[in-house]
């Protein structure tokens, strides 16, 4: 048994120089009032620019299929609404990044039973009609579901999600070779959803949060309505979500806990936004 310690500490050295190599240590956002300091390690394999275009020809295609069904941008009144909302809280992403404010933002409403919203690499939004007719959100609580998703994207948790897949697919290339085995790749691939790629999908769940939380008060949204807004999220899943250890978004009861501090911390941002808009 000891025989084999040092060279396994060997293989595993090995292992995490491959899964380091190409990747860059940066912080793609400012930290904002809120405090977003984590270090990113982004990959040279996946420029930001081509994820972005990546984004674009699929977002094209999303809404061609779409307006195809007749179901885009289908209640007017709908749209006008989101598309306020979410200009409100564009015109505040320079906080945490100035160069968002040049990108081509784009929102639509999709119609689908879904409760669901998304953000992709550069500003593309859809906002479900599930989650605007089922959820029944306030203004203030679709603004936090738009900011969680404006931050994601503002984050390049997708870059970095795609350069952790990149990295950890090559070190388990690597085991499978040293070791001989097949079967050492199936067993690498189950440990690095659960040891790596489950609790920095939480890490981004989190961050996207917090961020959005701040987004919304600095636009003048109510932070807190973060917090009845998943109170209604978790009504709507009618105990049917997995146990938070093997899902890769907390669960309500620990987002409504985060939110409720985070909420409270960018309150005056919230209180001053409204004083301006009141003068």
């Amino acid at each position: 048994m000891s025989r084999n310690r040092y060279p396994l500490r060997r293989l595993a050295a090995a292992l995490s120089l491959v899964a380091l190599a190409g990747c860059t240590g940066m912080n793609t956002t400012q930290s904002g009032a809120i405090g977003v300091n984590r270090t990113q390690y982004m990959s040279s394999m996946v420029p930001s620019q081509a994820l972005e275009q990546e984004a674009n020809q699929q977002y094209a295609d999303i809404l061609k299929q779409a307006k195809a069904k007749n179901l885009l941008d289908r209640d007017a009144q709908q749209v006008a609404r989101v598309r306020a909302i979410s200009q409100r809280l564009i015109a505040q992403t320079g906080v945490f990044r100035p160069d968002a404010s040049a990108w081509k933002w784009e929102v639509h409403v999709l119609t689908s039973d879904e409760i669901n919203a998304w953000c992709m690499p550069g500003g593309k939004i859809a906002v479900y009609t599930g989650l605007i007719n089922k959820i029944k959100p306030t203004d203030d609580e679709l603004a936090a579901v738009l900011g969680h998703e404006i931050s994601h994207a503002l984050r390049e948790h997708a870059r970095e999600r795609v350069s952790q897949q990149m990295a950890t697919n090559l070190g388990l290339q690597v085991l499978s070779i040293a070791t001989g085995s097949s079967a050492a790749s199936d067993l690498g691939g189950k440990l690095s959803d659960v040891m790596f790629t489950l609790p920095n999908s939480r890490t981004h769940e989190t961050e996207a949060d917090r961020m959005g939380v701040e987004l919304a008060a600095r636009a003048g949204f109510d932070p807190r309505a973060a917090v009845t807004l998943w109170q209604k999220m978790g009504a709507a899943d009618n105990g049917s979500a997995p146990p938070e250890i093997l899902s890769t978004h907390p669960s309500a009861a620990s987002r409504i806990s985060d939110l409720q501090g985070a909420a409270q911390q960018v309150l005056p941002l919230y209180q001053q936004a409204k004083g301006r808009t009141a003068r």
